[in-house]
This record gives structure tokens, C-alpha cells and sequence, in this order.
């Protein structure tokens, strides 16, 4: 996935890989329809669906919505510092990861996104790549008043962010509705900004709901529409015919850098999530644990229980004194449904978990042998046991500039460490450090250092030391067990 906000890399970017993340120019969603007279916010249940029967039917206008709506979605721009490379590094680490070193150079370039406002005091919301790597951030209302904003909560696993427009003034603003709502063929709008043209209002229907496989954040469980979203529609509101937020625009598929008719937005159930997180002045989004590893079930699984399809997920590891054993979860036994829900695949199943917040309990249905049983499991945040003791390396070694954790729950959850239950994870890698040059990133795993298993950072800042220039080291990347010796 490649962000867009370099024109000049667009069109080969999508060739590479179609799903393109809609960073570049500012841009907004709205979704709308409803008679002109009716009420803004009425209802679902006092407001059927229903086809348009009479050519006056058909000529009905959004224009009512829009008018509402428009002035709470804003531009979000700001410039971050971009490094490039420059000459080649003939660095055995980096060739081994396939990274191909190069001294780093500056450049300062421009990034437009769109973003909502979901509080009237200021409270923004977009995506977290329209502001990653920011260095500063304003936000342009549509009458063209123009505010510098502070980022108060970046959530990268859900690529979005929340900001705060640094002003005392009441705002316009947009209620979040409910996309658990939404059905296939409902109605919706985009607004935005698409390549810096202006405000533009898009309409189309919803032509999925529960996409995976998009590959743009950790949460695969987007509303997929037609609706045209096009570059720079990043962080903009996907309206219902309520003229409510149902979804953030986030990505389309696209192999031209324009609009197939193909634009993926993140439900606003888990925009809530993050947004109340930030209500209540947490930086960080806290989500349950629940102790154990899942897969999907495949078609043999399925036919060896009974199921008639492949459905729900397949516990394949229960971590001791985790909310999974404690609520008797066990090796091989299937989730089939989290607070009442149907449980397809691990998209879902995280999806739905994620939503539940860290108190009270969830009812799981789960399916062992040929029985249907029920679990209770506590919700509460992944513990952070051994503390993550923070240890920033300072040794003329091949891991200088790096800093470094203890690998307990919490941090694995934080840095998405899928199955890593020992070692030290590399949080943080200084620009320009030695261990930039030899090509360390965030969340490599050290295993084994000269024969000796690294156990904790310090015992790691020890090892290194004792290195005397070689380090024969395993390490954990993505999953790959990677052998290596380097010498300095």
C-alpha cells in the first residue's frame, strides 16, 4: 500500500499495488437522501427504504444534507519531512533484508487529506496517514478560515487519528451514526476535495459491507463503495441518508490514480471507538486481550466438526493466566460468535473483539467436538508483564541508536508482534544511528546474541558490549527467523 501523496510516483505506485490509501489532496465524503422536507436525523425505523416511484420522487436533492453537513468536514494539510536515499551501502545487513542502504537527504513535502469535525470544540478526526510524520498540521474549514491543529491520538492499527483545532470558538459538526445499520444498496455521499479542485459531492450506493483482504490497517472490515473517491478524499465522511457519519474514507482500487467505482471507508463503530478514546484524553486506543492465537478455519476443519462451511475461528494456542483460560477457552476449539455475533474469519473476529472496550465481559460461542458451548471472557487490556523497561543503546555497536523493550503482552499487542512471547523488540531506530546504517527497524525481536538467548534489554545492552566487534546474532522480523554475523 502506498500512500499518495507524491504526485510524481501516483500512477507507477497503483501499478504496483492497486489498493492506494487516499492521502494526497483533501477531500470528503457525504452520503445523503432523504425527501427535502423530512426531518434531518429521523430515523431508520420511521424512515423505510424505498424506491423512487414518480419522476418527482427522482428529482428530490441531497442539497438539504449537504448544506448540513459540509461545513464540520475540513482539509487537513501540513508539511513532513520526507528522507530519500542517495549512495549505496554496501552493508551486508541491509542486502540480507533486501533494503539496500543509502545516506538519507532531506526534503520537506506537502500532504492533504480531509478530516471531520465530531465535537464542537474542535475534535477532528482523519486518517492517520493524511498525518503521519507531520511536522505540523492545519486545518482549512470551508469558508476558508484556516487553524492550526494539535494531534491528540494517532491509531495506526485503524489508520486513523483524532486532532484538535487550537481554538476556543464552537465548531460545526457531524454526529457519528451507525454502520452496523447499513445494508447492501443503501444510498450514501462522499464530499471532498479530490485533486485540489474544490468541494465536490459524490453519490452512490453501498456495495459491500465487511471487506477484507484490502491490506490498509490491522482491521480488515471496511464498507465498501461506489461512490466516486478519488485521491485526497482521505479522513472524509461517508454519510447516510440520516446525513450522519457511517465511515471514513480511507482507500480505493485503482490502476489509474482515478475513481473505478471502487473506494473503501472504515465503519464508524470503530471511528467511535477511537474517538471516545480521545474524549476522554487517552493518546492511545485501549483494546481487549484475549490471551490466544487464532486462525482461520478451512474447509478440511470445517468438514471434520460438522460445519457445513468453513466459519468462525480456530484457537490454535491459549497463552497461561490470560482471559482465554480463565474463561476455559482451549487448543482447538472454535469461535463462532463474540457478544451474540456471527464470527466468519480472523478479520471479523478481531474486528468485532476490538469493539467490545476493556470492561465487563463477552459472551463467546464456541464450538468443541460436537458441542456448542458458551465462554464469559473478561475484557481488559493486555498486562505488561515483564515491565517493557526501556533501554536506549548507546554503544559504537551494531545496535547504537536503537532502543529497546522487553517483549511482554502489551508491547507485543502495541508493535503487532503476532506469536512472539520472548526476546527484545526494538521499538525505536534514530535517524542516521549506527543502527539505521546496519538496517534495525521497530519491532525486530532479538533472540540470541554469540550463543547467549537474550532474555531482557539491559541483558541485551550487556551482550552487545561484550561483543568486541562480532555479533552472531538470531532475529526475529515479521515472523522470519533470520541468522546473521556483523562485524564493526
Amino acid at each position: 500500500m502506498r500512500h499518495m501523496s507524491d504526485p510524481s510516483q501516483t500512477k507507477a505506485a497503483i501499478r504496483m499495488k492497486p489498493f492506494v490509501k487516499l492521502a494526497p489532496l483533501a477531500a470528503l465524503a457525504l452520503f445523503l437522501a432523504a425527501p427535502v422536507d423530512a426531518p434531518l436525523a429521523q430515523s431508520r425505523e420511521v424512515s423505510p427504504r424505498e424506491v423512487p416511484e414518480s419522476r418527482v420522487q427522482m428529482q428530490l436533492s441531497f442539497a438539504p444534507l449537504v448544506r448540513e453537513a459540509a461545513p464540520a468536514v475540513v482539509n487537513v494539510h501540513g508539511a513532513r519531512e520526507r528522507r530519500q536515499q542517495q549512495d549505496h551501502m554496501e552493508d551486508f545487513f541491509r542486502r540480507f533484508f533486501g533494503e539496500g542502504g543509502a545516506m538519507p537527504r532531506d526534503r520537506v513535502e506537502r500532504s492533504l487529506g480531509s478530516g471531520v469535525i465530531v465535537d464542537g470544540s474542535g475534535l477532528v478526526v482523519t486518517n492517520h496517514h493524511v498525518i503521519e510524520g507531520m511536522t505540523e498540521v492545519k486545518v482549512a474549514l470551508v469558508d476558508r478560515r484556516e487553524f492550526d491543529a494539535e494531534i491528540v491520538l494517532r491509531d495506526p492499527r485503524t489508520d486513523l487519528a483524532v486532532l484538535r483545532i487550537r481554538s476556543s470558538e464552537e465548531f460545526p459538526t457531524i454526529e457519528l451514526g451507525d454502520s452496523e445499520m447499513l445494508e447492501v444498496g443503501d444510498l450514501v455521499l462522499a464530499i471532498g476535495n479530490p485533486f485540489g479542485v474544490g468541494q465536490t459531492v459524490t453519490q452512490g450506493i453501498v456495495s459491500a459491507l465487511a471487506r477484507t483482504q484490502v491490506g490498509v490497517t490491522d482491521y480488515q472490515f471496511f464498507i465498501q463503495t461506489d461512490a466516486a473517491i478519488n485521491p485526497g478524499n482521505s479522513g472524509g465522511a461517508l454519510l447516510d441518508m440520516d446525513g450522519r457519519v457511517v465511515g471514513i474514507n480511507t482507500a480505493i482500487y485503482s490502476r489509474s490514480g482515478g475513481s473505478h467505482g471502487i473506494g473503501f471507508a472504515i465503519p464508524s463503530a470503530m471511528v467511535r471507538a477511537v474517538v471516545d478514546s480521545a474524549r476522554i484524553g487517552s493518546s492511545v486506543v485501549r483494546r481487549p486481550w484475549l490471551g490466544a492465537t487464532v486462525q482461520a478455519v478451512t474447509v478440511d476443519i470445517a468438514e471434520s466438526v460438522g460445519l457445513d462451511r468453513p466459519s468462525g475461528v480456530l484457537v490454535t494456542n491459549v497463552l497461561p493466566d490470560s482471559p482465554a483460560e480463565k474463561a476455559g477457552m482451549r487448543r482447538g476449539d472454535i469461535i463462532r460468535s463474540v457478544a451474540g455475533l456471527t464470527i466468519d474469519d480472523p478479520d471479523s473476529f478481531g474486528y468485532r473483539f476490538a469493539l467490545l472496550g476493556v470492561d465487563g465481559a463477552a459472551e463467546m460461542g464456541i464450538l468443541r467436538s460436537a458441542d456448542e458451548l458458551s465462554a464469559r471472557v473478561a475484557l481488559a487490556p493486555p498486562p505488561e508483564i515483564p515491565p517493557r523497561d526501556l533501554v536506549s543503546i548507546d554503544s559504537r555497536t551494531p545496535l547504537g541508536g536503537a532502543v529497546v523493550a522487553n517483549v511482554s503482552p502489551a508491547v507485543a499487542d502495541e508493535m503487532q508482534l503476532q506469536g512472539v512471547h520472548e526476546g527484545v523488540v526494538v521499538t525505536t531506530v534514530e535517524e542516521r544511528s549506527i543502527a539505521a546504517r546496519y538496517g534495525f527497524e521497530p519491532g525486530d525481536v532479538i533472540l540470541e546474541v554469540n550463543g547467549s538467548r537474550v532474555a531482557t534489554s539491559r541483558e541485551l545492552d550487556a551482550l552487545m558490549l561484550a561483543g568486541r566487534g562480532y555479533w552472531a546474532m538470531r532475529i526475529n522480523r515479521g515472523g522470519q527467523l533470520i541468522s546473521t554475523v556483523l562485524r564493526g
